[in-house]
């Protein structure tokens, strides 16, 4: 399958100037994004400036295969959020290369192809506590855990899960957000204000666009 057309523009340097240097440590943060929000771009932030990492990739996942895909926006509205909160920032940048990949989305996958796709770059996976302890469920786990670093943050009612025996894992002491998708689609459909818990530019196309209210 052919995947030139997802990722070719993955690493065109940044036209705002932001590329200073060659960007080798990327952190791969995969999401629904069902829509954005501030705790995405917060989480994100913490990230990039707490560790070594020289840029987060906004993985827009078509499917997860944990999560029903009811009240899912299509791919490429979930991706123009994503676009739209990220704005010029070079730090960050919204990536669709699972797009064109085969449906549900296994985070393996995309690893496997992007290792092989730019062997120069080192990628770590980012994920929520929340995942870590569901992380035993996920297709060849282990193969994830012995290869890739996987930076882990906090999430509501999962704030002090332990990496047992998996290693590669490095928990961090980021701020911990109650912000959610769940939510805000449901704060939405319920005709209340949510400007404040997105990017104002997510939020405006989000508006205009009429997602979640019914």
């Amino acid at each position: 399958m052919d995947f030139d057309k997802t990722v070719t523009d993955i690493f065109v340097p940044d036209p705002h100037g932001a590329d200073k240097y060659k960007k080798n440590k990327i952190g791969l943060f995969f999401g629904s994004f069902n829509p954005v929000h501030n705790g995405h771009l917060i989480m994100a932030n913490y990230i990039l400036e707490y560790s070594d990492l020289e840029q987060i990739f906004f993985v827009v996942s078509p499917q997860n295969p944990f999560k029903k895909k009811a009240n899912l926006l299509e791919d490429y509205h979930r991706l123009a959020l994503v676009k739209e909160a990220i704005g010029d920032f070079g730090g960050f940048k919204a990536c669709d290369i699972e797009f064109k990949m085969p449906k549900p989305s296994y985070t393996i996958d995309t690893l496997t192809y992007l290792r092989e796709k730019y062997p120069e770059k080192e990628f770590s996976l980012i994920m929520g506590s929340d995942n870590l302890q569901h992380f035993h469920k996920w297709k060849n786990y282990m193969q994830i855990a012995d290869n890739y670093r996987i930076i882990v943050y906090p999430r509501p009612g999962s704030e002090n899960v332990e990496n047992g025996e998996i290693k590669n894992i490095e928990i961090i002491s980021a701020p911990l957000l109650e912000i959610s998708a769940t939510f805000i689609r449901k704060a939405v459909k319920e005709q209340k204000d949510v400007r404040f818990y997105m990017p104002e530019r997510a939020w405006k196309y989000l508006k205009e666009m009429h997602f979640y209210e019914k």
